[in-house]
């Protein structure tokens, strides 16, 4: 038996008429009648029983019924599931991201309408630094990268990327510490002679970013503690262990005893890009792609704001 045979069985089971079932499945009566009696023919038994005057199920067919239905639903099922992969509706996306992503509004923004617009997408969510992110992607364990890396990261032919959040990195101090009553904004030479807590990730953008400030600069930042994550790092300053260099967004962390200013140095600013291998030939992680673009483009008015007010 195959798909046709068994859907032509259940609409005269359920028409009870081999006229009937013929229109509704836009053939002709002949063909319908010959591919029954292969069917019964194949199966050794009676599965219609016919009159002129009616079509009744036999026991046989009655059973046959209920299977044929529910292979019928599962291979209808899996026929629109592989439709919708190719067309980029179904299916997994692995996605990475940095630490500092979830504290930005894009983030709940770009997976609510990634969600609404494809509800049957499952996406495989990883914590990973910018690094490790972009050694997933080379090796074909990742679909699309989130990342905030340094300002001279120059991305090769292999990656499709954009940019979809701005913002500034901040110096993070404890309430308590000389500079944090400083008038103005903080400049990267006041920081030289000031205990850093630096940030043990290996490969983490932030990191990264803070270590070529200062080194542009003309110092070396003298940590006085490491931590691996972000929120640790920014706990730490509130313990009054040192400063810390990190993105705009850690203000809205709600640790107290933290000040967070301004630096006043042009190549502070921290960008948030997502990335695709140029190779990938699924749809699915461009469709991500293109909602992170329009999650971006819908708040650019407030991501101008926070760019201003970091500026100020």
């Amino acid at each position: 038996m195959d798909y046709r045979q068994l859907r032509y069985f259940i609409a005269v089971a359920e028409e009870l008429s081999f006229s009937r079932a013929a229109k509704r499945l836009h053939v002709s009566q002949p063909p319908l009648s010959t591919q029954i009696k292969a069917m019964e023919d194949e199966l050794g038994t009676q599965l219609l029983a016919r009159t002129r005057r009616k079509v009744e199920l036999t026991q046989a067919g009655q059973l046959l019924l209920d299977h044929a239905r529910r292979a019928v639903g599962e291979l209808d099922l899996a026929s629109e599931t592989v439709r919708r992969a190719a067309r980029g509706e179904a299916g997994v996306v692995r996605v990475g991201f940095t630490c500092s992503v979830p504290m930005l509004d894009i983030f709940a923004e770009l997976f609510r309408s990634f969600r609404a617009g494809y509800p049957k997408v499952k996406t495989d969510l990883r914590h990973m630094s910018t690094a490790k992110q972009l050694q997933a992607l080379a090796d074909a364990e990742l679909d699309v990268a989130i990342m905030r890396p340094p300002l001279d990261f120059m991305p090769g032919a292999d990656l499709q990327v954009h940019t979809i959040w701005r913002d500034r990195m901040m110096v993070f101090l404890p309430l308590d510490h000389p500079l944090a009553d400083m008038p103005g904004k903080l400049k990267m030479a006041d920081l030289a002679e000031h205990a850093f807590v630096g940030i043990a990730a290996v490969g983490c953008g932030v990191g990264d970013q803070t270590a070529t400030l200062c080194r542009r600069a003309g110092f070396a930042p003298r940590v006085a503690q490491e931590a691996h994550e972000l929120r640790t790092v920014l706990s730490l300053v509130a313990a009054g262990i040192g400063l810390s260099i990190l993105p705009s967004c850690y203000q809205h962390a709600g640790v107290v005893n933290v000040v967070a200013k301004t630096l006043d140095t042009p190549d502070a600013e921290s960008r948030m890009l997502v990335a695709m291998r140029t190779c990938n030939a699924s749809l699915l992680p461009r469709r991500f792609i293109e909602c992170a673009l329009q999650a971006s483009s819908r708040m650019v008015r407030p991501l101008a704001a926070d760019v201003a007010a970091a500026g100020r």
